[in-house]
Parts: structure tokens; sequence; C-alpha cells
């Protein structure tokens, strides 16, 4: 199977909340090897289902790249609908978006969050994470609520962004 294409800034798909997820089965396991793929080519370390045209609430992650994750039996990390219950303290970084490529910008976020949701085997998960683990995972989850990296900005950076986005999109 061919890997996804990720979708980038201008797909309204991006902008719509995704749909909490019913059923855990070998599909959606499939999906998020393809997923997998298409991140890693595009020398990603997150992708959530939304930025390849899946309104549902799950992402992939490269455990390998962040060294909080929790151990695993594959590189492949996966979190279904997942929620964040508690968030801790201020981290700024570059972050940057495979939806919005080629830009980044400093976004502080909380350092520390406390998460839960699903794995693939349908069993539930409570993970802790810090600084890259835990950005990556709420970049991740705004994306699942139809929020991207340019509205965290301040309203300046934001109209620069923008402006920059839409001359990329009538070129």
């Amino acid at each position: 199977m061919e890997a996804y294409a990720i979708r980038t800034y201008g797909d309204p798909v991006l902008r719509s909340p995704a749909r909490n997820i019913a059923n855990i089965d070998s599909q959606l396991a499939a999906i998020c090897d393809q997923m997998f793929e298409a991140m890693v080519s595009a020398q990603g370390i997150g992708l959530a289902a939304p930025q390849v045209g899946i309104q549902q609430r799950f992402f992939v992650y490269d455990a390998e790249a962040v060294s909080d994750a929790p151990p695993s039996d594959s590189r492949i990390g996966v979190l279904i609908n997942p929620v964040v219950s508690e968030a801790e303290g201020e981290w700024g970084y570059e972050e940057g978006c495979l939806s919005v490529p080629g830009l980044s910008w400093e976004i502080i976020r909380p350092k520390t969050i406390q998460v839960s949701g699903y794995d693939l085997n349908g069993n539930e998960v409570e993970l802790e994470a810090d600084e890259l683990f835990a950005r990556l995972i709420q970049h991740e989850i705004d994306h699942l609520d139809g929020v991207l990296l340019i509205d965290r900005l301040d309203e300046n950076t934001r109209k620069a962004a923008r402006k920059v986005l839409k001359e990329r999109l009538l070129r």
C-alpha cells in the first residue's frame, strides 16, 4: 500500500475537529502503518489522522525520536482518543508542522502533561510526558481539535505567517 499524502495549510480538513474512535481493529493498525510511513518520509516525528484526511481522533509518533516516550516493541507509537488531564509549567521551543512545511516558530506550551487514551490493542494507557514528548502530544491533539500551529502565534506573527502561507497557495 502507498503511504498517505500529508494535507497542508488551506485544506479544510485540517480545521475540522475529529471524531472519537469506537472500534480499534486491524484496519486501524494498517492505517497507522501507512501514516507512519508518510510521517517518516516527510521527516516528521508525529502525524495526526486529520493531516492525511481521516477525521478520527488518533495520531502516530516516532517512539525512537522522543527520549521520554514509553518503551515499546515497535518504533511506531499510537495514541487513540487522547485526553490531557493535567498540564504544568511552560516550555518554549521552535516548533514546525508537516502541514505547514518549511515554517517554524517558537511556541510556548506546558512543559509536562498527563494524557490518557488507548493503544492499538484497545488497552487504556496513561502517560506522563515532558518537554519534546509533551509538545508532540499537544501538537497532535491540536490537529485532532482542528487547531493549527499558526493559531498559537501572537496576532502580529500570525498575520505575517498567514501572508506567507497565502502567497504559497497562489503559486
